[in-house]
């Protein structure tokens, strides 16, 4: 007689589950994803407020909850609540690496700016205004986008090797550049020609 399907709903099943996959093997896992998979680009998603961000961040949680599931301890907290601890842990981590990168690449953009000297100074300032308009452009990028365009452009980057370094599919990196482009020209009022 087979047994009665579990029902990954209640807080002891989903625990049972996630004990069970502990040993390794990956059927066990599967339920355990449906399960608590929601729970961690919830809690992504909150943190985050971007769904490409999250769903990334997402993917790297459960790939952490599946290595490292011998490690939840049910007396301390449900699955739930270990996963969507996970799962903000990822996700406030990568907050403070995007906001280190825009740092790096801002102070990055001053010394350049900083290091070329000018006869005119009218030129100064209107280069200036120009380089805080598009400062100003590029936050109103999303995270995707904007890390993206900037991999890209301030890296010397091809399509390819953005997608590379950033882990992402090809025409993925695509889309976040040429939106990110579009969006970029609108916001600096340049007419596409």
């Amino acid at each position: 007689m087979a047994s009665p399907p579990v029902r990954t709903s209640s807080r002891d099943s989903v625990d049972a589950l996630l004990a069970a996959c502990a040993g390794g093997d990956p059927v066990s896992f599967t339920p355990v994803y449906d399960a608590l998979g929601p729970v961690a680009y919830g809690a992504c998603l909150g943190v985050l407020r971007d769904p490409d961000h999250a769903a990334e961040v997402t993917q790297e949680v459960m790939v952490e909850v599946w290595q490292t599931a011998a490690r939840f301890d049910a007396t301390r907290g449900s699955a739930r609540t270990w996963v969507a601890t996970l799962a903000r842990r990822r996700a406030v981590d990568r907050v403070r690496s995007e906001q280190s990168r825009r740092d790096r690449d801002q102070r990055d953009t001053d010394l350049r700016m900083g290091e070329s000297t000018r006869d005119v100074v009218v030129e100064d300032v209107e280069r200036s205004l120009e380089g805080s308009a598009v400062r100003r452009c590029i936050e109103g990028l999303t995270p995707t986008q904007r890390e993206a365009v900037v991999v890209a452009y301030y890296g010397g980057l091809t399509y390819r090797e953005v997608a590379e370094q950033l882990g992402a599919a090809l025409p993925t990196v695509k889309s976040r550049i040429r939106d990110g482009l579009n969006r970029l020209r609108e916001c600096l009022g340049v007419r596409h020609g």
